[in-house]
């Protein structure tokens, strides 16, 4: 006999948590995780910035519709602030002028960033080598966020409204049965009429259980390093630091320098593992760009960002199965947007319109739709031999 719930989410990470905690109280919901912990491929391996002005323009759009809930959040929500001050600084050098030049001239990268002159470049970023940047960018908005205290706010408020979390609860078959969904899992059998699949790097592997036609979603490697230099007052206040072509980046780190080479190495979804070439790389791509001399790594890991073709995520209903639905390639942005994210989804799935800050934010529904991906030759093969 199978649990019957009113929806199933495959994926207890960032997308998937928040979707749950905004659907409203009284319905049955069951987020399953395959993992002993949610979070623990991505969301937790995620050195997140907010930056209205990062990624593509749906990505802009669900970051501005989820400002106000990053920096004021519900009094119940959290006991500590969701974000702190940080600053993002994007240089260029003087052979990157043309980079530099057509990003400033995007609308609201104008409109959320003022052009510092090289003195100011170096006070907001200390380390930075003298004569390295021609020209930089300066977003004051951008903030770290608490990535930890946001999903476990989520949580919360998801088993607060009588959600239930399943975890180590791998998913082994899904199948149609009339109306509903039947998913299998290690804690056993569960339906309902309306299947999410917030599976992170594996939706396309949920899909396929399904039989759904793949979205094309590309895990990409991205590695993280924490090295020594950072303890620094001057340096432990400095803005992250962002090459103008994201070729690496670094930011202070409770008293270290969290340093990356912003690699995308597409892989398997897999648990992610750093590679010593990408660790070197980004210890010399930072090490160019400022006078830091990298002694020691601390500590280094590596995560997931998943990405379709046009590198926007893709939220809706399946445009062909019914009842199933789709949270997926957030990419590395996710944390960010999760909530605007997760209350577009749960009205969404609900039937109901997007809620009106979203569109007055600029937000597009049919970027991010399924129906936009179409069907592949692969895709249409892939599904025939399911």
């Amino acid at each position: 006999m199978a649990d019957l719930f009113d929806v199933l989410i495959i994926g207890a990470g960032i997308a998937g948590a928040s979707l749950a905690a905004s659907l409203p109280a009284g319905l049955r919901v069951a987020l399953i995780e395959r993992e002993a912990q949610p979070g623990f491929h991505s969301t937790g391996r995620s050195a997140a910035l907010f930056s209205e002005i990062y990624g593509p323009a749906p990505i802009r759009a669900l970051s501005r519709a989820s400002r106000a809930f990053l920096f004021d959040p519900p009094p119940d929500f959290t006991a500590t602030p969701l974000v702190a001050p940080r600053g993002a600084l994007y240089v260029a050098r003087p052979d990157q002028r043309a980079s530099f030049a057509a990003m400033a001239a995007l609308p609201d990268v104008a409109a959320g960033t003022r052009t510092v002159d090289l003195a100011e470049a170096s006070r907001l970023s200390p380390l930075l080598r003298h004569g390295y940047a021609g020209q930089a960018l300066f977003e004051e908005a951008a903030r770290d966020i608490d990535v930890n205290a946001l999903h476990q706010g989520y949580l919360r408020r998801f088993r607060a409204k009588g959600g239930e979390l399943r975890v180590d609860s791998g998913v082994s078959a899904i199948e149609r049965s009339g109306d509903f969904w039947r998913v299998r899992t290690a804690a056993g059998d569960m339906e309902s009429a309306t299947l999410v699949n917030a599976a992170g790097a594996w939706a396309d592997h949920v899909g396929a259980m399904a039989g759904a036609l793949p979205i094309g979603l590309t895990p990409r490697r991205r590695t993280v390093v924490l090295v020594e230099g950072g303890e620094a007052p001057q340096v432990a206040a400095s803005a992250m630091t962002i090459d103008i072509d994201e070729q690496f980046y670094f930011k202070p780190d409770a008293g270290l320098l969290l340093l990356s080479p912003a690699d995308e190495t597409a892989v398997d979804a897999c648990d992610a593992q750093p590679e010593e070439i990408d660790v070197a790389v980004a210890i010399d791509r930072v090490e160019r760009a400022t006078t830091l001399t990298v002694r020691r790594v601390r500590a280094k890991w590596a995560g997931l960002r998943s990405f379709v073709a046009d590198r926007r995520p893709v939220v809706g209903f399946d445009p062909v199965l019914p009842g199933f639905f789709w949270l997926a390639g957030q990419g590395g942005y996710g944390i960010q947007t999760a909530p605007a994210m997760g209350r577009l989804a749960a009205a969404l799935v609900r039937g109901e319109a997007a809620p009106s800050n979203l569109t007055d934010c600029g937000l597009n529904l049919a970027d991010i739709a399924r129906r936009r991906l179409g069907a592949t030759p692969a895709a249409s093969s892939s599904a025939r031999a399911s």
